[in-house]
């Protein structure tokens, strides 16, 4: 496969301040690109970097990965969930919450040229949306009106799916302009279908994360999926967070996707033409790319 797009990952990720634990600080520049270096040789051409405002976005660190890794890496704008929020999430209004993500979106991010292509990854907790919660999916939706960008984002176990697009909609966004992502964490692929029916796309994006669902279920449910015709809306991806995820520190690493699952999805009858719509052909849709 040639042009392929990890579609929810983190270059640098920082949540070990909230989680007191410093492996949730991923920013190892020099394995991270070991790791993109051998992405390139498997077809990978870029990548969706998802870590936003309080997350550890890190301009320079991105510029400098895509010019010694020849990768394409879009940067994302908004703001995680609670308890990650940064204090301006609830000290600043809608408005000016919607002119920073713009700003971000069409001048550059943090005095940088370097435009954030998506927002997100903006999620929810696992019982109920929190009112902090809701106030950055309002904002969302109405940047989203205002520029026609791509939602993306983050549902804890696969939940309040709904609940997010719900507000979304209410507020003028585009669901079709939006990527749900973990919902196979649900382990309930009829409340995915009715997610789908929506016409969002879904993002099997945590990938060889065995602790949290098995493959072998991931596999049943894409299989299941395309059986119904859904093969045009999924989307996949491994979402590293860790530095004990890089592969040197004894992780899957980012190419576990390339050199591990995606030969699964073959054995288990998974056509190669559904596999490039997934990881080729789908995002380039939402990128734009002929």
């Amino acid at each position: 496969m040639k042009d392929i797009t990890y579609i929810h990952e983190h270059m640098t990720i920082d949540l070990s301040g909230v989680k007191n634990n410093i492996d949730c600080k991923l920013n190892d520049f020099e394995k991270t690109k070991k790791e993109l270096l051998r992405l390139k040789e498997l077809g990978v051409t870029r990548i969706v970097d998802v870590t936003n405002m309080g997350m550890g976005r890190n301009v320079e660190f991105i510029t400098r990965l895509e010019k010694e890794t020849g990768i394409e890496i879009l940067m994302s704008t908004g703001y995680y969930k609670e308890p990650f929020f940064p204090k301006e999430v609830e000290k600043l209004s809608i408005e000016k919450l919607e002119e920073k993500l713009i700003n971000d979106i069409k001048i550059g991010i943090d005095g940088t040229n370097k435009k954030a292509t998506f927002i997100g990854e903006i999620g929810t907790g696992f019982e109920k949306m929190t009112s902090l919660e809701e106030k950055v999916f309002i904002v969302a939706s109405r940047v989203q009106k205002k520029t026609g960008v791509y939602i993306s984002t983050h549902t804890s176990l696969g939940k309040l799916g709904h609940e997010q697009l719900d507000i979304i909609e209410k507020n003028g966004g585009n669901l079709e302009k939006v990527i749900l992502g973990h919902t196979d964490l649900s382990k309930d692929i009829h409340y995915i279908e009715t997610l789908l029916k929506r016409g969002v796309y879904i993002s099997f994006d945590t990938i060889g994360k065995i602790n949290y669902l098995s493959e072998e279920k991931r596999i049943e449910y894409i299989k299941y999926l395309c059986d119904r015709g859904w093969e045009n809306k999924i989307l996949l991806s491994v979402d590293l967070t860790r530095q004990s995820h890089l592969k040197e520190n004894g992780g899957i690493g980012y190419s576990y996707l390339l050199e591990e699952f995606v030969p699964k999805l073959l054995e288990n009858g998974v056509e190669l033409e559904k596999i490039e719509k997934f990881l080729v052909e789908n995002p380039k849709k939402i990128l734009g790319i002929k």
